[in-house]
């Protein structure tokens, strides 16, 4: 594959954060600050997106998954997408107006097309997902052809790329740019968040660490601002400290960095997320150094 220089070019990027969902204590939502997190990160101009790896929503319940899509409807209106594990879920998320994201899972197991299929007979819209098995073990990542085809479904627009790997999304950009310009490709590399400059939006989960430094990145991206590179530089720094394996505890590193941010009052997680050793408040608070966070 030709290097992607062609690719480059300022434009105004769209950003969507997966919004970690805190805990007051095990199994004890904190509401209050969920709240606060999803209020803050549409005040910096980013998309929440809730119900989604970052929320813990393979670990909820069906009442506190409909709960977080009832408070932050209240707080955003329809400005927000939301993970949904099957027709019924993404068809909640429409009846508030904003956008199910179809998250891989063992209720839409099978052929891709086929189940989006079903799901658009039920919804006029939803972002697809691919998703790598080392976040969960019902991901996968579908071959060229198959994306092509998911970017013909005129229900689905947009897709969620999440590989980790540079040359897939790479040729995902080259093919949209061929067959459908405005259908978004939703990088979630958190490992090469420098992919916005080949022409990808993101929906990521390092984003809810900083969304206000993510979304002050992407208008220094559009305004082609220098500032851009070494901002982006520190988050990526940030990005490998909280996505080294194994890759589901970012996690906690989300929930330690947002406590050190005086955001979230704990670093509890569900009981089964990985956790990071004691270390690692030490390893984040250099990462915060160099954003000047402190």
């Amino acid at each position: 594959m030709a290097l992607p220089v062609d690719l480059i070019r300022p434009r105004r990027i769209t950003g969507m954060s997966a919004v970690l969902l805190p805990f007051a204590e095990a199994g004890v939502v904190d509401w209050v600050a969920f709240e606060g997190h999803v209020e803050r990160t549409a005040r910096a101009g980013l998309l929440p997106a809730v119900n989604m790896d970052t929320g813990y929503a393979h670990l909820l319940d069906a009442t506190t998954k409909a709960e977080v899509l009832r408070r932050t409807a209240a707080l955003v209106g329809d400005r927000f997408v939301a993970g949904a594990f099957d027709a019924a879920e993404a068809l909640a998320v429409r009846e508030l107006g904003a956008t199910p994201v179809l998250v891989p899972n063992d209720r839409l197991a099978g052929d891709v097309l086929e189940c989006y299929r079903r799901v658009s007979n039920e919804v006029d819209r939803f972002l697809g997902f691919e998703l790598s098995p080392l976040f969960h073990p019902a991901g996968r990542i579908w071959d060229l052809a198959t994306y092509k085809e998911v970017l013909h479904l005129p229900h689905c627009v947009g897709a969620k790329h999440s590989s980790l790997t540079r040359v897939p999304e790479w040729e995902r950009l080259r093919l949209r740019d061929a067959e459908r310009p405005d259908f978004p490709v939703l990088t979630g590399n958190d490992l090469a968040i420098d992919m916005v400059m080949y022409g990808s939006d993101y929906l990521l989960g390092l984003s809810t660490l900083a969304p206000d430094l993510f979304a002050e990145r992407d208008r220094w991206w559009a305004d082609g601002d220098p500032r851009f590179y070494e901002r982006n530089d520190a988050l990526q720094h940030l990005g490998n400290v909280a996505f080294r394996p194994p890759v589901p505890a970012y996690r906690h590193s989300a929930a330690l960095f947002l406590r050190m941010r005086g955001w979230v009052a704990t670093d509890v997680t569900p009981p089964g997320v990985p956790r990071r050793p004691p270390a690692d408040e030490g390893l984040l608070h250099q990462c915060g150094e160099r954003l000047g966070l402190w």
